[in-house]
């Protein structure tokens, strides 16, 4: 249950200037003034033609920004390119943002769209509109720390999705190398400025990054052992050129020599860099650290922003905290229940020292183990795939693989986390699994983990997004976390309904604890960054309400340090996609439809909760004219 949010490639790229593409305003309010007469269907149909026509001219524009969003969609234009992560870069965006916003506003009329072009100019508003938000807390956030931090993004990008089908984008793949000094630069600079703010990550965060950052550059050629996972990569991609006779022998060496100088001249020295400056913060940096309430200079307004970002709501950081609150009574009244079912004599925490204590509870922590591990959780969701076409219309094209997540960026108990595909299908989504410590990974979890981030968790949502037609393109990309990541807790529990899954009281008992997670989640990321709480106190709380392993709940406080508010969406998503259906099922009675309901749900892409309840009301209302 240590899920990763949805690592959106645009949100990743540009997270960093906190230029998100996602929305965190209320829908529909900034409408021009009314029409005087209501226009006729042919009206709406040729002004909402035209303005989809313009939105995906506007995207191509937007996607000119960032090179590694167009490589994340299996694209090639730029792919000798990496983005403009400076400030000043992030500024640009943000004016041609309002520039597009004031053309939209000034070139069409709000009030003769249909209403599914009305959801696409809010969401399209709502992006320059948190962006411009977050410009006071340029300096808060963190671009390198040890969850998602620049240091592990190259790496894993270039390995992964830099595809290389030729000599062009072999000399591109060289090029982005020689290109990390300069985005290194641009983001250290920005650090340092938060840095003499009294603006830094906890210590731990420091030294994950130093651990990482020295990993990515040990090995061949960096020094006399095995290839570095990059060396390895680029060996590996001119030998499968030449292999399939698009170069010779002599070219792919020659191709090689290149990619070695650039690792050596570009990225050593770059991470040479990070890492120097990462030791310089450490004694500066807290050891039992508190969050940014406490932290940071204007630390509550940042954490406030941050949960309306996360949460796309207006709900405080102490109604949060008394939701969790009341979640976590609830779920541990669950647990007691299932506790009495199993037989397992004492309180709660008898019955999570059983659980914690049992050794068929865990896979070996050998390669055979870990090899078990993504079998059994690939079965999972093979069971799963024969079930979607009982509760979904929409079904995705791009198909999914369980893979190990790579050595250099490998955390023992660290989030299980997911990668799309590509729109067309070509590329497969991935389910990563951390699996450097098979005793952090209970076989408890293993179902509720595989359901959440893949089927029908965030492989069906992100990968029915990206096929979707009949909406303009940058719908296709948009994420809100409230939205994804509580998609992916409503499809731990919608998995319950579908045959053969949590088939005995061990792994309902995983679900609960997921849930329990999540719920913990609540109170946690608010009592750190609102409340003062210490990582310890955080930890403690964990402790007294569930049976995760220590290391990974470690693991997880210390990434709600550096991502504050991230952790509140999963229940606060989830909660809202449970009311919809309630709210659905009441109303349509018979003529409730499950398959309607998650088309109407995913049929859009992600959106913020409130617009994602305008949708549904207006597919219940077409129920029932029906």
């Amino acid at each position: 249950m240590r899920h990763a949010s949805v690592l959106t490639p645009l949100a990743l790229a540009l997270s960093f200037a906190l230029l998100v593409p996602a929305c965190s305003q209320q829908g529909g309010e900034s409408q021009p003034t009314a029409a005087t007469a209501a226009p006729s269907a042919e009206e709406i149909k040729a002004e909402s033609e035209r303005l989809n026509t313009w939105f995906d001219t506007k995207y191509e524009e937007q996607l000119q920004f960032s090179p590694i969003q167009l490589t994340f969609l299996g694209r090639k234009e730029l792919n000798d390119q990496i983005d403009d992560m400076s400030e000043a870069g992030f500024r640009k965006q943000l004016a041609w943002l309002e520039a597009s916003v004031k053309e939209m506003e000034s070139s069409f009329d709000y009030n003769k769209l249909d209403p599914e072009t009305r959801l696409s100019w809010d969401l399209w508003k709502h992006q320059y509109e948190s962006a411009r938000e977050g410009v006071p807390f340029l300096l808060h956030a963190y671009p390198f720390d040890q969850m998602s931090g620049i240091q592990n993004l190259v790496p894993t990008f270039l390995i992964n999705f830099h595809k290389v089908d030729d000599e062009k984008d072999y000399l591109a793949y060289v090029s982005r190398l020689e290109k990390v000094p300069v985005l290194f630069d641009q983001l250290l600079e920005r650090t340092r400025a938060s840095s003499a703010l009294d603006i830094r990550p906890p210590k731990f965060a420091w030294e994950g990054v130093i651990d990482q950052s020295k990993k990515v550059v040990s090995g061949a050629p960096f020094d006399g052992g095995k290839p570095s996972a990059l060396w390895a990569d680029a060996q590996a991609k001119a030998d499968a050129l030449a292999k399939d006779g698009k170069v010779s022998a002599g070219r792919a060496a020659e191709l090689k020599e290149l990619a070695r100088k650039a690792l050596l001249e570009s990225v050593a020295p770059a991470y040479a860099k990070v890492i120097a400056f990462a030791e310089e913060e450490l004694p500066k940096s807290l050891e039992n650290a508190t969050g940014v309430g406490t932290t940071h200079p204007d630390g509550m307004k940042y954490y406030e922003y941050q949960l309306k970002q996360n949460t796309t709501t207006a709900m405080t950081a102490e109604e949060i905290h008394q939701l969790g609150l009341s979640e976590v009574a609830r779920l541990r009244g669950e647990l007691e229940t299932l506790q009495k079912k199993i037989g397992v004599e004492g309180d709660l925490q008898a019955f999570f020292t059983h659980v914690l204590n049992d050794p068929d509870r865990v896979f070996p922590n050998t390669d055979a183990g870990r090899q078990a591990y993504i079998d059994a959780a690939t079965a999972d969701i093979e069971n799963i795939k024969q079930q979607l076409p009982n509760y979904f219309g929409l079904l995705p094209k791009a198909d999914l693989v369980v893979k190990r997540v790579e050595a250099f960026r490998e955390q023992d108990g660290a989030a299980q986390h997911y990668y799309p595909g590509t729109p067309d299908g070509s590329r497969p989504g991935i389910y990563y699994a951390h699996l450097s410590d098979m005793n952090a990974m209970p076989k408890t979890e293993l179902e509720v983990i595989a359901y959440h981030e893949g089927l029908p968790g965030h492989h069906m949502q992100i990968s029915i997004a990206q096929e979707l037609t009949g909406i303009p393109q940058f719908r296709t990309q948009y994420n809100t976390t409230a939205y994804a990541e509580g998609w992916g807790l409503y499809a731990e529990w919608l998995a319950k309904e579908m045959p053969g899954t949590y088939k005995d009281d061990y792994s309902e008992y995983g679900r609960l604890m997921s849930e329990m997670w999540r719920a913990i989640r609540l109170v946690v990321d608010t009592g750190l960054h609102a409340k003062g709480w210490t990582e310890q106190q955080a930890i403690d709380y964990f402790r007294a309400n569930s049976s995760v392993p220590d290391a990974a709940i470690k693991s997880e406080v210390q990434r709600y340090l550096v991502n504050p508010g991230q952790a509140t969406a999963y229940k606060i998503g989830m909660i809202k996609i449970q009311q919809l259906r309630r709210k659905a099922e009441t109303e349509l009675g018979d003529r409730f439809d499950i398959r309607g309901f998650h088309d109407a749900v995913l049929g859009g892409g992600a959106m913020p909760l409130d617009l994602l309840e305008r949708r549904v009301d207006a597919w219940i209302a077409e129920k029932k004219a029906a």
